[in-house]
């Protein structure tokens, strides 16, 4: 049985700064700061001895909500979440039993939420070190174990049965039993053999038929599947997530750096939609593989979703989210008809506090704190600096206390610079990660190059305060795509036309949930021209340093200005809400103009796919 590549710090050692503090904060103050005061399915949840749902909500909301409180040290937070985690050990049957459901239930009882809680469970004592969690999970564990044998995994637990092997590993490491590596195999057996599944053709194809096997969170969570078996297969971590994600991105990948799904797969148009679990549960599936395998070409993907796709589905203030983003996205209005989604509803792509359904809600939360989590990881020979983001992480080197901090406003600039403090001589390795679209590393004025890993590495020894600064360039990239279509991206940022919006409050109570300022439901409509394309490939980046909110729609901490025509471009046919997938016509009328590109994180309405006129 092998170890995974990378060791990672818990959140009392990591601790985020500028502006990834400023967005865990905002974090904090809206939606998933306060799901549990608002929120009849956290607030009133079965597992805290309520009557309102008793399977995924609860531990989908902890598994984001327990990283941030300890991240920002609120106490008040960490509270609040020991109470949920109190709840939930002392209901535990004398069996191990640690769900909400009655005996007689058990046997059509999803074991998915179990496999979440466990992983949960395991998050929560790397934050609290709670003493009680080896025990409860040891319980819980053989419990388990026995239950599947008289009742194999169905449903989302056939599908997702992977999840489970994060805590059986985890107490394998603490108590070394043998039965735990059993359930691993036997998890295993019974669930998606997702290779098969490949080899099948059907994740190559888009039905607008509702299946587990064509689910796009199910597929976004088994990207990193067979990495986490291999700990025990001992097979290479990378294999079968390169062929997932090479029919995912071939047949459905859009334009920024994920696949569509709608709730199932939906082809590559840029006018069908893509589940916001999806983009959380890719994030989290990209930071396992780096830890698993130690490539840092997953974080390249982490950080694409993590700085485009997933800002784009929330509001700038983290209050409202939508449960589909489009690519190209003129409108967030109620279908008048039928939705362009293929299983998704006529709601959607609005942004609201559980448009249609609450899974998203609870789910989105984990995604930014453990982003945080995964800017510094303990490497063989060192420490390996991964996510590029703003943050501080403590820890001793032979019993010296040492830190490393990272001040960026990367990827909204292109300057790192690292302030290594030893309180007394300390020899080790930093390896700064190099994104694959740096193009030139300028260090105390010499060009430097990474190392064919894809590091830049500091191999010394440490004293008193150091400090090294890093210059990165990046090219402007028009990338191809389908139907003679472009996207514009520099470096890990994705530009798209900012279209003026118009939003609409909708404040209501549907089956007892309320809406209400400023968790209420909005309809946005645009204000500003969509109808454009790029005239030409010279684009201007202006820097803005007075921006209050990373992911700012009105007030970017980066902009970009293209000369750019009108064209006739018409609606998709049946849907007056929707730009046609590609224009009626890409003959110019009106002269050239300068049209402002905001980057896709910070956007709500957008056009990212569209003509360079030749």
């Amino acid at each position: 049985m092998k170890n995974f590549a990378l060791k990672s710090f818990n959140p009392c050692q990591i601790e985020p700064k500028g502006w990834l503090l400023d967005q865990l904060k905002i974090q904090a103050s809206s939606l998933s700061g306060n799901l549990d005061k608002i929120w009849p399915d956290i607030r009133d949840s079965k597992y805290i001895g309520g009557d309102r749902e008793g399977w995924e909500r609860v531990p989908y909301w902890l598994d984001g909500f327990i990283p941030l409180a300890y991240l920002l040290k609120d106490d008040g937070m960490i509270s609040r979440a020991k109470k949920y985690i109190n709840a939930i050990i002392q209901s535990q049957k004398s069996d191990g039993w640690i769900c909400p459901c009655q005996e007689e239930e058990r046997e059509k009882y999803d074991m998915w939420a179990f496999l979440l809680l466990s992983k949960v469970l395991v998050l929560y004592f790397e934050c609290s070190g709670d003493e009680r969690i080896e025990s409860v999970l040891s319980r819980a564990l053989k419990n388990f174990s026995i239950h599947i044998e008289k009742h194999p995994l169905f449903g989302w637990g056939k599908y997702r049965w992977f999840e489970g092997l994060i805590a059986v590993y985890w107490l394998y490491d603490k108590i070394g039993e043998a039965w735990l590596l059993d359930l691993a195999h036997t998890l295993c057996r019974q669930g998606t053999d997702y290779n098969a599944l490949c080899d099948s053709g059907l994740l190559n194809e888009t039905k607008n038929q509702w299946t587990f096997d064509t689910h796009v969170v199910n597929l976004a969570m088994a990207i990193k599947s067979d990495a986490l078996m291999s700990r025990i297969t001992c097979r290479d971590g990378n294999v079968f997530a390169e062929k997932l994600l090479d029919i995912l991105f071939k047949y459905h990948g859009n334009a920024v750096g994920h696949f569509n799904g709608d709730e199932c797969l939906a082809s590559a148009s840029p006018i069908r939609g893509t589940e916001l679990c999806g983009v959380a549960e890719a994030m989290y599936s990209y930071e396992t593989l780096f830890s698993v395998t130690g490539n840092p070409k997953w974080v390249d993907s982490l950080e694409k979703l993590a700085f485009n796709a997933f800002p784009a589905a929330m509001s700038p203030d983290m209050w409202t989210h939508q449960y589909d983003q489009m690519v190209n996205q003129i409108s967030c209005v109620p279908f008048e008809g039928q939705p362009i989604f293929g299983t998704n509803g006529v709601q959607a792509h609005i942004f609201g506090l559980e448009p249609n359904f609450g899974c998203c809600t609870a789910n989105f939360n984990q995604a930014f704190p453990k982003f945080a989590l995964s800017t510094f990881y303990h490497g063989e020979s060192g420490i390996i600096s991964a996510a590029l983001a703003p943050s501080k992480v403590s820890f001793k080197i032979d019993d010296i206390p040492v830190s490393i901090e990272l001040d960026t406003l990367y990827p909204f600039r292109n300057t790192l610079k690292y302030t290594v403090i030893a309180e007394k001589k300390a020899s080790f390795e930093l390896a700064v990660r190099i994104p694959s679209w740096v193009t030139k590393i300028t260090f105390q004025g010499t060009e430097y190059f990474p190392d064919q890993e894809g590091f830049l590495r500091f191999n010394k020894q440490w004293s008193g305060t150091e400090s090294i600064v890093l210059e990165f360039t990046f090219d402007v990239v028009f990338e191809e795509r389908p139907k003679d279509m472009v996207c514009l991206r520099r470096g890990p940022l994705y530009y798209s036309v900012a279209i003026k919006e118009d939003w609409h409050k909708k404040e209501y109570i549907s089956d007892g949930v309320e809406r209400k300022f400023p968790y209420c439901d909005y309809e946005i409509r645009p204000l500003s021209k969509w109808n454009l394309a790029y005239a030409e490939k010279n684009i201007i980046f202006e820097e803005n340093d007075l921006f209050d909110m990373p992911f700012s729609s009105e007030n970017p901490p980066v902009r970009a200005i293209a000369k750019m025509r009108e064209i006739p471009w018409g609606f998709e046919e049946g849907f007056p809400e929707i730009c046609a997938r590609v224009p009626k016509s890409r003959v110019p009328r009106g002269p050239v103009r300068q049209i402002i590109l905001h980057p896709y994180g910070c956007t709500n309405l957008r056009m990212t796919e569209l003509p360079l006129l030749k």
